[in-house]
């Protein structure tokens, strides 16, 4: 089967499926409609690619990607990152290359310049896109399919992609379960900084970041990529030392004033996709939620009934409960998302951190998730800090706390939501 460059696909694909496996599958040529892809040269862009050359050069000092370079993959932003692999595999003068969720963990800005440089190379490259949003389809793809647990199927066009699965259904969240004891802090004000300047060698990062979050309040923060966001949130979480010696309060303590750690842990629910990874081990879906209640990897003792309820509550929620025994591994991407910020839930922390949580979601889960974060904003006196680069519909936060760059570090300004 002839397939001209002419002809782009768009895979959507559910949370159930994993995009590796599924990009293996058409390697292997186990779809009739791909097994043209066994006589071409093919690469794959992935985020999975891009921590494989983390590693190598983490643990082997090989730069593939920053080859030249003193930057390390780990320092970049996610757009820097995904050049340098994009510019890594062009040199390989592919035939096709499988893109995988490519737009995640950019910016507008960003992604409208990727946009542009698919199109470009669109009339000379022949690319196969999968995706878990339908509205990330690029404009140039011709052919398109969703792929689920029951298997590969054809869509005629677009409009036919978009009426078989809706990008945004709103959905209602029962009774938030309560915690098991109050978890209030000593102050309503939970996080205050005033003109903290944050800089790193010669590079400015934050400028004058003036900023208080209290009890009970939803805030979303945005910012293009390199903003600034993650060190933001590193000084909320006390993980910088850059804090130390600046006008910066921390649940009623000034950051340096003897707080440890677990102090600061004890007033935080945190969730990010990067934490997945150190969940390896053999935990089931109730440990897991456990956990959460205790900050740990892993649940070193035996549940109490009380603690169990509690989690087969949580678990009802997601729709998962029977999955209670399942382990933890063997979850989807998607499902394993719902799971951590569950448990970043489960105790009613003062402040719920909660970092791109809805990278990886199909439609369906993400409206799922943006229902279950807006009933818990109404439903608990937690404060929320809710960061993403896409604009979620449906989410509803209090305030927007938004990031510009200068040439002097980020400044901070509030917008109305």
């Amino acid at each position: 089967m002839r397939h001209p460059m002419s002809t782009h696909t768009f895979l959507l694909i559910h949370n159930a499926v994993s995009s590796a496996a599924l990009t293996s599958h058409l390697l292997s040529g186990d779809f009739p409609d791909f097994h043209y892809l066994k006589k071409k040269k093919v690469a794959v862009f992935s985020t999975g690619h891009l921590q494989h050359f983390i590693e190598e050069e983490e643990r082997h000092d090989r730069k593939l990607l920053t080859a030249g370079t003193s930057q390390s993959l780990r320092s970049m932003s996610s757009g820097e990152r995904k050049k340098a692999l994009l510019k890594y595999i062009l040199q390989s003068a592919p035939e096709v290359i499988i893109l995988s969720n490519p737009l995640d963990n950019m910016d507008h800005a960003s992604q409208q310049g990727f946009k542009k440089t698919f199109q470009e190379l669109s009339a000379s490259l022949q690319f196969i896109q999968i995706g878990t949003r339908a509205i990330d389809a690029f404009s140039f793809i011709t052919t398109y399919y969703s792929f689920t647990v029951e298997g590969l199927g054809k869509h005629l066009d677009r409009e036919a992609l978009f009426a078989a699965h809706k990008t945004y259904s709103p959905q209602k969240i029962g009774e938030i379960p309560p915690p098991i004891a109050p978890n209030l802090p000593e102050s309503k004000v939970l996080i205050e900084m005033n003109s903290v300047s944050v800089q790193f060698g010669t590079k400015p990062v934050l400028k004058n970041i003036t900023w208080k979050i209290q009890l009970g309040e939803f805030w979303q923060l945005k910012g293009p990529n390199g903003s600034g966001k993650s060190t933001l949130l590193n000084l909320i979480t006390g993980d910088s030392h850059k804090g130390y010696g600046q006008d910066l309060s921390l649940f009623g303590r000034k950051k340096g004033s003897g707080e440890s750690v677990w102090d600061l842990k004890e007033h935080i629910g945190y969730f990010s996709p990067a934490m997945i990874d150190q969940f390896k081990g053999y935990h089931t879906l109730e440990n897991m939620l456990i956990s959460g209640l205790y900050d740990s990897v892993g649940l070193y003792h035996s549940p109490s009934d009380v603690e169990r309820r509690l989690a087969e509550k949580w678990l009802g929620i997601l729709g998962l409960t029977a999955k209670r025994s399942s382990y933890f591994k063997t979850l989807s991407e998607g499902e394993k998302r719902l799971v951590m910020t569950a448990r970043a839930m489960i105790k009613h922390p003062p402040l719920l951190l909660l970092d791109e949580p809805t990278i990886g979601l199909d439609d369906t889960s993400a409206a799922f998730f943006v229902a279950l974060v807006n009933s818990y904003a109404v439903q608990s006196t937690s404060a929320i800090v809710f960061v993403s680069h896409r604009e979620e519909p449906g989410l509803h936060p209090h305030f927007i706390y938004a990031l510009h760059p200068t040439l002097e570090g980020a400044e901070g300004k509030i917008a109305s939501a």
